[in-house]
């Protein structure tokens, strides 16, 4: 898209749209989106200098242990992860990907790894960035990614039009709405925000507000219980956002299951995937 001062979205106050449902008449959409990322040991991830043996350490531990926990814990309630995957982790740690395949997770492109962001690129390199990440998940998953996750949420004027060459049918980089937002593009083409959060999403509520596990499993619940009651005149869509290295944690990963158990303590709770929210919002709504 070309510069502009304001999204390529419409303004549309909830409280004037017409009202919808969920199939089966449910309130919310709950996905959840295991952050599964590659850190390289030779590039820096929280010092200048490399080796950073600390930075690489504590997160190779959610990729060989705290991604497996939020795998039962998922199973336990019936959740499919919609994963925000950077590409270059396939070839390191297949293993995730064949559990996540078994489970009927779905693949969101994530970057090639989380020590690149796209405004860091050139305009070159951001398009082959894309391209190859799109290219590498529905290689090594067997299939297509139909959403997109940038890395920190990063993305520059291009980033849109590149990710609509490329399949993507929905970003979670815009964290505008309760309900899915199409979006323009220049060239007339349609790619639709869906609802992401950096609230509910474990890194900056445990890096950067210092919450406790029960902190964060009480605003996973508060965060429900609104939305739960909203939903009864008008559909919403709620995201949980994880990542292994710091929900997989055993101290932490008490609270993932705790929030998940009253979510579904509740009636008109759909457990979905962000392509089967997207798939549901273009039957139901022309937004």
């Amino acid at each position: 898209m070309k510069p502009r001062k304001t999204g390529p979205y419409s303004t549309s106050p909830i409280n004037r749209r017409p009202k919808v449902r969920w199939p089966n008449g449910a309130r919310v959409a709950v996905w959840i989106i295991p952050n599964i990322e590659f850190f390289a040991l030779d590039e820096t991830i929280t010092t200048p200098k490399v080796p950073d043996v600390g930075g690489f350490s504590v997160r190779d531990y959610g990729n060989r242990i705290g991604v497996f926990r939020i795998m039962d814990i998922l199973d336990r309630h019936g959740f499919k992860g919609t994963v925000a995957l950077n590409s270059d982790l396939i070839e390191h740690h297949p293993e995730i990907i064949e559990e996540g395949n078994q489970r009927g997770w779905e693949w969101m492109g994530h970057n090639e790894s989380n020590t690149r962001y796209l405004n860091q690129m050139s305009p070159e390199e951001e398009a082959r960035t894309v391209r190859n990440t799109v290219e590498t998940i529905t290689k090594g998953t067997g299939k297509a990614p139909k959403g997109w996750l940038g890395s920190g949420l990063q993305e520059t004027w291009g980033t849109l039009d590149l990710l609509a060459d490329n399949g993507i049918e929905y970003v979670a980089d815009w964290v505008i709405d309760d309900q899915p937002v199409a979006m323009s593009l220049d060239d007339g083409r349609t790619i639709h925000a869906m609802p992401y959060s950096l609230e509910l999403n474990d890194k900056p509520a445990f890096e950067r507000r210092f919450m406790s596990p029960s902190d964060f499993e009480r605003m996973i619940c508060r965060q429900f219980d609104t939305l739960w009651q909203e939903g009864e005149s008008q559909a919403r869509v709620m995201a949980i956002a994880l990542h292994p290295y710091l929900i997989g944690m055993p101290h932490r990963i008490g609270a993932l299951d705790a929030a998940l158990a009253h979510i579904c303590s509740h009636d008109d709770v759909w457990r979905a995937t962000g392509s089967e929210i997207l798939a549901a919002w273009r039957q139901v709504s022309t937004g």
